[in-house]
């Protein structure tokens, strides 16, 4: 199993909550368990990246500041990777 860091973590979080999701859709589609999910939940939500939206069911939906976060990780991934593509290819000096 992969460790992921507490960005990648919280973009998956961001990610689920595009479209409203309640606590148990985040730990099953961000693959966490409750124990973990509860200080995200809690971190997101007092950074105002997150909301709460009562009724029913509890149901978390991602901000325009918590949109403006994942897409701005997403991006910074991104680069990243095709950084780490890049070294990891080699030149033609090197062949």
């Amino acid at each position: 199993m992969i460790k992921r860091d507490k960005d990648a973590i919280m973009s998956e979080i961001l990610d689920v909550c595009r479209d409203g999701a309640n606590k148990t859709r985040i730990v099953y589609q961000a693959n966490l368990n409750f124990r973990i999910v509860n200080p995200y939940i809690e971190l997101l939500v007092k950074n105002d990246l997150i909301e709460i939206k009562r009724g029913k069911n509890q149901i978390y939906e991602i901000t325009e500041r918590g949109i403006s976060l994942l897409n701005d990780l997403k991006r910074v991934n991104s680069q990243l990777n095709e950084y780490e593509r890049a070294i990891a290819q080699p030149t033609s000096k090197e062949i």
